[in-house]
């Protein structure tokens, strides 16, 4: 049998560029980087937790969050798409990162030293300072030294820098003792404090300060180390791929000022909960409520909604300011998101009258969903209730309070229930997920506060206006409410507020 030999020098040469084939493509794969696999897969895995600064899902079902808002432009600026992983626990997020079955763990997380050992990290975009979290109670003195924890219940979260921090310091303080929890947030160590569960626990000043308008009578006490800086963790390997396009993305001016932006929105927001500012609200009853006065009892006559309820919404929203704009977005004196302004016909949400005309058809709207079956007041705070933190939110909380054996039609039994939305045991037994739950319940609470203030300076100004005229010398009272009705002829009287208020 013959063989041509030029067939056989042909085939091997076929062989052998085959053969280098393969081996450029092995060599190149073997090359490829962590970043050259999540640009070619196109999803950027990232864990994070459900608390009120990571992530969690706003009243409309959109997700939200300091983390989450962050996370999604480092996956825009690569190029993919974001997905979250929201582990049941603190600590599995670093062992998702050392398993590889997520690209980077964002939960607001300090720079340790125990976690250098285990991790890398981004650039730092905050810092944070741990600190004792006290309630002040009357008769009992606020802690100013470790010494004064002897005998006294602490709990922190496991796997935390806190449970690291205590660790070290017990080395010289050794009558230190804790409890650490793996399944609670630092929201609910928080309420566990103000409802006297517990005598103390650590928080982050970054994340107390962003809290502690939900819980008054919380306050800091020892700061317990220097600031640490807080950052996203990745896992420790030779390949810094990743890690290098974060400084990149870090050291971008847009990503800097959206840092600010963020901060100022999760971090740092000012809300007007717990006592009320009988001062400024007389002052801006003076100065503000006349050129909107009108338009409130218009909104009233068009859609039945008591007047004094709109405007107290109103001065909770904005403090009665037209051209008021959140950190979120939302705009005038109701300030109604984009969304919610389209569904009322809104153009302008700076404009007074369409601002308060569409406030009130959008509660209206919101009424409209509640059950015909609830009635009177309890109508009307769960209305207020939905119009906050959004129906879904609120039917999972009557879900929640029938479970409990309690009525879900009494708004005094549901309140108590809506704060159980920040809990994963309970959110996730729901439609809708994680809510920021105590804000309803103290949005409430300050509306029904603004509609007495106002109706209470409403009963002073028929008072004054009843009264003989006074001489031309005399009247010098200014006058702060226009129109025509006697509700409407308001002069300041200096009194006292009821102190029921």
């Amino acid at each position: 049998m013959r063989i041509n030999i030029f067939h056989v020098k042909e085939l091997l040469f076929l062989l052998i560029t085959v053969s280098l084939f393969a081996a450029l493509l092995l060599f190149s794969e073997s090359q490829r980087t962590q970043l050259d696999a999540i640009q070619k897969t196109g999803v950027l895995r990232v864990a994070t937790r459900n608390t009120s600064t990571t992530y969690y899902q706003d009243n409309n079902g959109q997700p939200t969050g300091f983390e989450y808002e962050l996370a999604k432009a480092f996956a825009d600026y690569l190029g993919v798409e974001l997905e979250l992983i929201v582990p049941d626990s603190f600590g599995e997020i670093f062992t998702l990162i050392k398993n590889r079955s997520a690209h980077i763990g964002a939960a607001g997380l300090s720079i340790t030293e125990a976690r250098k050992k285990n991790f890398r990290f981004s650039p730092a975009y905050a810092y944070s300072t741990p600190t004792l979290i006290y309630r002040v109670t009357q008769g009992k003195p606020a802690p100013k030294t470790l010494s004064n924890l002897k005998g006294k219940t602490v709990k922190i979260i496991a796997n935390s820098s806190h449970s690291e921090l205590l660790k070290t310091l017990q080395q010289q303080h050794d009558f230190l003792k804790w409890q650490e929890t793996s399944n609670s947030s630092v929201t609910e160590l928080l309420e566990e404090v103000y409802e006297q569960k517990l005598d103390y626990t650590i928080s982050d000043d970054l994340v107390f300060d962003a809290q502690k308008s939900y819980f008054p009578g919380l306050k800091k006490s020892i700061v317990l180390s220097k600031p640490e800086p807080v950052a996203w963790i990745l896992v420790k390997q030779n390949d810094q791929s990743l890690q290098r396009a974060l400084r990149r993305f870090f050291a971008r001016p847009s990503t800097q000022e959206l840092l600010v932006t963020l901060k100022k929105k999760y971090l740092t927001r000012q809300t007007r909960l717990g006592y009320v500012d009988i001062q400024t609200f007389r002052k801006d009853l003076k100065t503000r409520f006349c050129k909107l006065e009108q338009y409130f009892m218009m909104a009233e006559q068009e859609t039945g909604i008591d007047w004094r309820l709109l405007a107290s919404i109103g001065y909770q929203e904005s403090h009665w300011k037209p051209d008021a704009v959140s950190p979120t977005g939302v705009k005038g004196i109701m300030m109604l998101t984009q969304a919610a302004a389209k569904e009322v016909d809104v153009k302008d949400r700076t404009d007074p009258i369409q601002s308060v005309l569409g406030g009130a058809r959008y509660l209206e709207k919101v009424m409209s969903k509640i059950p015909k079956r609830i009635e009177g007041e309890n109508r009307l705070w769960f209305s207020l209730a939905s119009y906050n933190v959004g129906y879904g939110h609120l039917e999972d909380a009557r879900i929640l309070t029938s479970r409990a054996g309690k009525n879900p039609d009494l708004w005094e039994d549901v309140k108590q229930f809506l704060p159980l939305l920040t809990q994963r045991k309970y959110y996730s037994t729901v439609r809708h997920g994680y809510a920021r739950g105590y804000e309803p319940v103290l949005y409430v609470k300050n509306i029904r506060n603004y509609f007495d203030l106002l109706d209470w300076e409403l009963q002073k100004a028929r008072i004054e206006a009843a009264k003989p005229p006074l001489k031309p010398a005399e009247n010098e009272g200014e006058i702060f409410m226009s129109g025509g009705s006697t509700d409407s002829a308001v002069k300041d009287v200096v009194e006292t507020i009821p102190s029921t208020l």
